[in-house]
């Protein structure tokens, strides 16, 4: 049976999901614009789905990446007949990644994560002069 979870596992579970929200918004980000020549072949978001996760030995609540799921949106239909990827009415078919969101996305998550960081070193110093103390 494993022990009771630390701080510091608690905090790199927390700074996984951190780097989940990161590299799905990248991901969409790099696919923003892209096109494709049918709705099924378009690229729809990424959205990390998490969890909560309960240490029974400590009673703390932590996040657990449960999985990354496509958004349920619809791209966006475009006429553009001189594209090569048009079908036979002239249409193609661009994803509907909404930039400004995704940047927001990445922000908050880099924020997060720093804000991890700096607890996890706050953690460490303040055991340190606790060791230091003894």
């Amino acid at each position: 049976m494993p022990g009771p979870m630390t701080i510091f596992e608690l905090g790199q579970r927390a700074m996984s999901a951190q780097l989940v929200r990161m590299n799905a918004a990248a991901s969409n980000l790099a696919n923003a614009g892209s096109i494709a020549a049918s709705e099924g072949e378009a690229y729809r978001p990424l959205r990390p789905v998490f969890a909560e996760q309960l240490d029974a030995a400590t009673g703390l609540s932590s996040v657990r990446v449960a999985g990354v799921q496509r958004a349920d949106v619809a791209p966006v239909r475009r006429h553009d007949p001189g594209h090569p990827l048009a079908d036979e009415n002239g249409d193609v078919w661009a994803s509907p990644v909404d930039e400004n969101a995704e940047m927001v996305e990445m922000l908050e998550a880099s924020r997060q994560y720093q804000n991890m960081v700096e607890a996890l070193s706050t953690a460490k110093q303040l055991m340190l002069e606790t060791m230091r103390m003894k």
